[in-house]
């Protein structure tokens, strides 16, 4: 209990120091419905890891997106967990793979690291956290289509969607069958 509460002090002051507002309402809509009202699930992916079955991954967006501009259009990524996690260890995993995508300056970091643990819940089997990305703006974050808050950082926004999207992901197999019905896959080597 002391360590959770610590670890969101540390997240608070992490804000304050220089984070773009971690909204908890507001502007963001209060319901997934709303955020991907005019959006369609449009590909599905399972997330293995050495061997455990770790999440579902679903995209939701507007007919025509368009994979090689995915920072400049709104969406939503879904990932349903078929295990439980801590969300400081949703957090640092996220980070990790942010920092496979581009070099991120250990203070931004820090602080990014700090938003998410301070937002990402633990979650158990079957819970949902959605990101919606908005651009310009930011990335919107849902729990089972509650609202949980925003990072207002497109730059945050964009390295933590290109996780999943980038070219550059370290599971390009399941980026390819997440977007395969985009037509902008990789092309498979024969």
């Amino acid at each position: 209990m002391r360590t959770t509460a610590l670890r969101l002090l540390t997240a608070a002051a992490l804000l304050l120091a220089g984070l773009p507002a971690l909204a908890q309402g507001g502007a963001p809509e209060p319901t997934l419905g709303a955020a991907l009202q005019d959006k369609k699930n449009v590909g599905s992916a399972r997330l293995r890891y050495w061997g455990f079955d770790v999440y579902d991954a679903s995209l939701f967006a507007r007919q025509g997106f368009d994979i090689q501009r995915f920072e400049d259009q709104r969406f939503g990524l879904e990932l349903s967990y078929l295990r439980a996690f801590k969300g400081s260890d949703i957090a640092e995993r996220s980070i990790d793979e942010m920092k496979g995508l581009a070099a991120i300056e250990p203070t931004q970091a820090s602080r990014w690291l700090g938003a998410m643990s301070a937002l990402f819940p633990d979650v158990q089997r079957g819970d949902r956290i959605t990101g919606v990305h908005v651009p310009g703006s930011g990335a919107r974050f849902y729990l089972n289509g509650r609202l949980l808050g925003e990072v207002a950082d497109d730059a945050f926004s964009r390295l933590f969607f290109g996780i999943w999207l980038s070219p550059k992901t370290s599971q390009p197999r399941m980026r390819e069958t997440l977007i395969q019905s985009l037509g902008g896959g990789a092309p498979r080597a024969p």
